[in-house]
């Protein structure tokens, strides 16, 4: 893996120096054999830094965060951090659901970052790559201290999730909801359970969730629902979108944000080869960009081209067919593409051929 290469000097003391290291030395890799965690295998390391900026170029609206894991045990076929798997030579798809990283420094890490000198108490955002209540923060009972640490230094921070664990820690989020701004959300896209249990197959169920929404809110927690993502095809007719909101808003969220899915590299693949075996005759609607997808093999993040040429699906199979196809007559006809943030050039206009002379 790659940090068992990474060292903060060089090799040869005449030679350029080697890449930062992300991780200590000291990395331990447990296989616990257990129903729980049957298949995973936990590389605890030694992190040298916790407190991570976004990237300028982000549209994210926090500039901060911390991940205490890398990798996720919720196995969401679509979550976009499957990519960051491959930093550290490792697999996109079945390794980013069972190669587990670690940061069992964590903690003290964070206490420490936040009482130096540089640090001004800017709001920090957890949850937004890999869900910090994920089954392995049962095990490495990491959130306490942290919360410990930002309740503290009130410190103001977020939690996005999915894990109903979050419960455990009520009382820390409560005393520090008295010292600084503390936001939860519940991420919750769909309730349809058999979609459930194939693309979120680590997860809580929906309702269960939902009741953890409705525990934080009786117990003075605002928590909001990210109702993500809403899959094309799969999640966004109107009666399912309807049902989710109405559920969400009986459970007492104080907001609800819907999303709809969104495919980088790496989640691209993974979704595009779960969605060919899961469900075919969608493929192609599913992404018009990624109708020509690699499906990985087995234990790797690459493989074999996989076309999909059965779209459109026939209306006995696809009820929703129809309304899509309604739908795509409403296209503007300027030949703008609409992308958020971003206007494109009208396609230029086919030039009339001139008479005949």
């Amino acid at each position: 893996m790659r940090w068992e290469n990474l060292s903060e000097g060089s090799a040869d003391p005449s030679g350029p120096p080697r890449t930062p290291a992300l991780f200590g030395t000291d990395v331990v890799s447990r296989t616990i054999d257990t129903p729980e965690f049957r298949g995973v295998t936990f590389h605890e390391v030694r992190a040298r830094s916790i407190v991570n900026r976004v990237p300028g170029a982000s549209r994210m609206p926090f500039e901060w965060t911390v991940n205490p894991y890398r990798g996720c045990t919720h196995a969401c076929v679509y979550c976009f951090a499957r990519r960051t798997h491959s930093y550290l030579d490792l697999d996109t798809g079945l390794g980013f659901d069972s190669q587990i990283v670690v940061k069992v420094n964590a903690p003290d890490l964070l206490r420490r970052e936040l009482s130096g000198r540089r640090w001004r108490g800017e709001h920090i955002a957890m949850g937004t790559n890999v869900d910090c209540y994920q089954r392995a923060e049962g095990r490495y009972r990491l959130m306490p201290g942290i919360i410990g640490a930002l309740r503290d230094h009130a410190n103001p921070f977020s939690i996005l999730t999915k894990g109903t664990l979050i419960l455990r820690d009520l009382d820390l989020l409560r005393e520090a909801a008295e010292v600084t701004d503390v936001g939860i959300s519940m991420s919750v896209g769909f309730l349809d359970r058999e979609l459930w249990r194939t693309v979120e197959p680590g997860t809580p169920s929906p309702e269960r969730r939902l009741d953890t929404v409705r525990t934080l809110t009786a117990h003075g927690i605002g928590c909001g629902v990210l109702m993500a993502p809403v899959i094309p095809f799969l999640g966004d007719h109107p009666d399912q979108l309807r049902a989710t909101v109405r559920a969400v808003a009986a459970a007492g969220a104080s907001s609800v944000t819907p999303l709809v899915l969104h495919l980088r590299p790496g989640a691209r693949e993974w979704f595009m080869a779960w969605l060919a075996r899961h469900h075919p005759l969608w493929c192609g609607g599913t992404s018009a960009c990624t109708r020509t997808a690699r499906t990985p093999r087995s234990g790797t993040s690459g493989g074999s081209p996989a076309r999909c040429t059965n779209w459109p699906p026939s209306t006995a199979s696809a009820p929703h067919a129809p309304r899509r196809t309604a739908a795509s007559r409403l296209a503007r006809p300027t030949g703008y593409r609409h992308r958020p943030g971003r206007r494109t050039r009208p396609a230029p206009r086919a030039r009339r051929p001139e008479p005949p002379s």
